[in-house]
């Protein structure tokens, strides 16, 4: 934010959350189900991905989301108003399809924004996700891309002629290349949904959230490794920064010429923020 404050969401709290330069934090609101990804918008809104809810494991030194909660009752696109801490339903479906997970969102430079439905897993299945666009005025939502297996992490490219969609379980990169906005150019077999195959890592590694940097690369939250992998939009993973922490679930750039990388480290619960090699990528509806 303008303020050198940052805003991120807090799962299992239910909240949006601001925290201050100083290290203090504030709820903004409380949203209920499942707060899973956070942009600011059109009209200073903030827009929040609610995937519904989790159930969720206490372990030695780590609360970790295992499954579908008890009281789970759909996924949805929330706005936030941040002066009253109002909150408003502005998707639950793609046409006929309840919206199942959502978890991160993407704003471009046409009054929409591109978003990931994770979906939801239980004891024994669990939902394909999609890539979806909507229109920030609620007229309007299609889906993008669909199946994805667990799609996360999304972002869009310099130009914003591709958009990145992060998968969690293989820790695959997709690329889905642009035709207009929420219209992709899609891949023929052997993609199981038209995207381009940019980078997987090998090993038992896994990703969650992203940002792109002002030079095209793609900075991938990778679990399980505790890192953020910094990968160029060839596909060649360029370096991965270690974060100390197997939850790392996401990063974003602010301060003095975008060069302050802030990350979230789930498992400890804590908010991070170091120097950066390039700049960040100024979004859409910057601070």
């Amino acid at each position: 934010m303008a303020d050198g404050s940052v805003v991120l969401v807090e799962i299992e709290r239910q909240t949006l959350t601001r925290v201050g330069a100083d290290g203090g934090s504030a709820v903004i609101a409380r949203t209920g189900g499942g707060p899973n990804g956070a942009a600011l918008g059109p009209g200073g809104l903030f827009y929040v991905c609610n995937n519904g809810g989790f159930a969720w494991r206490q372990e030695p030194g780590l609360l970790r989301p295992v499954a579908q909660a008890a009281g789970y009752d759909g996924g949805r696109i929330e706005t936030v108003d941040p002066r009253s801490g109002a909150v408003r339903v502005l998707y639950d479906r793609c046409g006929g399809h309840p919206l199942r997970g959502p978890n991160d969102l993407v704003f471009d430079r046409h009054g929409g924004f591109y978003f990931t439905d994770l979906g939801k897993a239980r004891a024994r299945d669990r939902d394909h996700g999609g890539l979806y666009y909507a229109l920030a005025d609620g007229s309007r939502i299609v889906e993008v891309a669909y199946p994805i297996l667990t799609p996360n992490g999304v972002g869009l490219s310099p130009d914003g002629r591709s958009v990145y969609v992060a998968e969690t379980e293989t820790a695959r990169l997709w690329a889905f290349d642009l035709e207009a906005p929420g219209v992709a150019r899609k891949l023929g077999f052997p993609s199981s949904h038209g995207g381009r195959l940019v980078a997987g890592l090998g090993g038992f590694q896994r990703f969650d959230s992203l940002a792109v940097t002002e030079a095209g690369n793609i900075c991938v939250a990778t679990l399980i490794t505790g890192a953020i992998t910094v990968i160029a939009p060839s596909g060649e993973v360029l370096r991965q920064v270690p974060t100390g922490d197997v939850m790392t679930t996401n990063i974003c750039f602010g301060g003095a010429g975008r060069r302050t990388a802030f990350v979230t480290l789930s498992a400890g619960g804590r908010l991070v923020a170091m120097d950066w090699p390039e700049p960040g990528l100024e979004l859409a509806y910057a601070g």
